[in-house]
């Protein structure tokens, strides 16, 4: 089957059921999709699907016609995208395992709402855990991002 994952297209050889997520890390060699628990709870494996955010631990990679976007795809031809540019400037990341899928729907979640409110925010966010609690830096980083979405 044929995967377009960050504007490359990939020829894979794999079993139609097996989860999107292990096609990116195991079969193409993109890492920066994460593991995280499996079962769609944490949200760390989030990528986008034809710019909609998706776990990948629960999408059979057949399921998948469209085009795959991870976080190294993420950015524009000028650099980073608002999201990743704020989750910087606010410091977001501490150990970092979870912040791939935390951008990821960020992203996603700001396409659909530029102007959020802090409770839209939170339940846009609410299926991406991260262990390290910065959950009041990632709400600062969306706000942030939306603001400089809004001014392109």
């Amino acid at each position: 089957m044929k995967l377009t994952v960050n504007g490359t297209v990939h020829d894979v050889d794999v079993a139609a059921e097996m989860p999107l997520l292990w096609v990116l890390r195991d079969t193409l060699g993109i890492t920066d999709v994460k593991y995280g628990c499996g079962v769609a709870q944490c949200g760390a494996c989030t990528v986008h699907v034809d710019g909609r955010a998706v776990r990948s631990c629960q999408v059979a990679a057949a399921e998948v016609e469209g085009r795959v976007t991870t976080i190294e795809g993420l950015g524009t031809p000028d650099g980073l995208h608002a999201v990743q540019v704020a989750w910087i400037d606010h410091q977001v990341a501490q150990c970092g395992y979870c912040q791939s899928g935390q951008i990821m729907q960020a992203a996603a979640f700001l396409d659909l709402t530029p102007d959020p409110t802090d409770t839209e925010i939170d339940d846009a966010m609410n299926g991406n855990l991260c262990r390290c609690g910065t959950y009041p830096r990632i709400r600062a980083a969306i706000k942030s991002a939306a603001r400089a979405l809004d001014r392109r």
